[in-house]
C-alpha cells in the first residue's frame, strides 16, 4: 500500500478533516505506541498503520479495503 492509498482510505472512512485529527492524536499500540503520523514518519508500512488504526477504531473487516466505487 502506498501512502496515497492510506490517506484515501482514511478520508473515505473518517472524512477528510477527522482523518487528520486521528492520524495526529490517536496512539496506536499496533505500531509501537505511536500516532499514525509518527509511525509513517518512522518508516512503518502504511498498510500496517492502517490495520492498526482499523483495530482501534473498530472498522469492520468488510470496509478495511475501502469503499466499492462503481465504474462510470
Amino acid at each position: 500500500m502506498r501512502i496515497s492509498d492510506f490517506w484515501r482510505l482514511m478520508d473515505d472512512e473518517f472524512g477528510a478533516g477527522y482523518s487528520r485529527v486521528l492520524s495526529s492524536s490517536l496512539v496506536l499500540a499496533g505500531v509501537g505506541g505511536r500516532t499514525a503520523d509518527q509511525a509513517l514518519s518512522a518508516g512503518i508500512p502504511p498498510r500496517q498503520v492502517w490495520l492498526a488504526l482499523c483495530e482501534v477504531q473498530d472498522v469492520p473487516p468488510e470496509r478495511r479495503l475501502g469503499r466499492d466505487v462503481k465504474p462510470r
